[in-house]
């Protein structure tokens, strides 16, 4: 029965629900695919953790060279050339002009009795070798083949000796700084051509920042010790002035004892092994004194 008023819509009856989204099929990943990543997650985590082993071996090597850099520098190399798969390398500190090798570590023995012979290197001003390019840059450089370097193409005697003699292709040449100041650099050398990584070259910049710590230390120290030696050298000096005026005072008719104590503060004070003072009288020298000397040998 139809209330009265009603009105009567015709149509079909409205929907409210919306039709369902159709997604595709979400693929798995293979069980290969999983262990590429595996694999990959495991060489970046064992090139992480060798990374880190080698910069605490070489801080470790610093913290206990009181003041020897040799070892810091032979360090570096060992570690720069295992991580970044490199044959040898040569640690250089700059002197002026030139260049000192004062660090090598898997050269042949030709050219370590080579470098040994002739640790200088003079860089050639109109013949420039990359370690001599950084010296005006103060960049890092890569050589990728060593034979396209216009240095051996034109027969730089150093260069020459570095390709035929020691065998490198490939050199990652690293400078090292101190505020903005070339002291040194170090090489590390591939005997294929095969340019080093972005990764490998973040690396050995991170071992010249430790160079630059362990040359600062070593400066630290030995001003200390030389302030020090310097020090002890006046007390020393000051003691000897007081014990001869000392013993001025206490006999003042007697100059015997005042040489007999010049005489032995002279070899303390100097090192020496033995010492005698004489006394001149205008005319001729009188032996007045001597100390360390053996018995008869005056």
């Amino acid at each position: 029965m139809q209330r009265r008023g009603a009105k009567v819509r015709a149509g079909k009856p409205r929907r409210t629900d919306k039709p369902a989204t159709r997604r595709a099929p979400r693929a798995n990943p293979s069980i290969a695919d999983l262990q590429e990543q595996l694999d990959t997650r495991t060489r970046e985590r064992d090139e992480a953790l060798e990374q880190q082993a080698a910069t605490a071996e070489v801080l470790k090597v610093i913290s206990s060279s009181t003041g020897k850099l040799e070892p810091v520098f032979q360090t570096i190399l060992e570690n720069s050339i295992t991580i970044c798969e490199a044959k040898f390398g040569m640690f250089w500190l700059r002197e002026g002009h030139n260049f000192r090798c004062v660090a090598l570590h898997g050269t042949s023995p030709a050219f370590t009795e080579l470098r040994r012979r002739e640790p200088i290197f003079h860089p050639n001003p109109t013949l420039l070798t990359p370690l001599g390019r950084i010296a005006r840059s103060k960049q890092l450089e890569q050589v990728a083949d060593c034979r396209a370097e216009q240095a051996y193409i034109e027969g730089e005697p150093g260069f020459v000796a570095l390709v035929d003699l020691a065998g490198a292709r490939t050199i990652l040449v690293v400078p090292v700084l101190r505020n903005d100041e070339l002291v040194g650099a170090f090489n590390i050398f591939r005997q294929e051509v095969r340019p080093f990584t972005e990764k490998q070259i973040e690396l050995v910049d991170n071992f010249a920042a430790q160079a630059v710590i362990a040359i600062e230390n070593a400066r630290l120290l030995n001003e200390l010790r030389q302030r020090t030696d310097d020090l002890s050298e006046s007390l020393e000096q000051q003691t000897a002035t007081s014990e001869v005026l000392k013993v001025i005072s206490s006999s003042p008719t007697n100059v015997q004892p005042v040489f007999d104590s010049i005489a032995e503060s002279a070899v303390r004070l100097c090192n020496g092994q033995f010492s005698f003072v004489v006394r001149f009288d205008g005319k001729a020298m009188e032996f007045a004194s001597c100390y360390g000397l053996r018995h008869g040998a005056w």
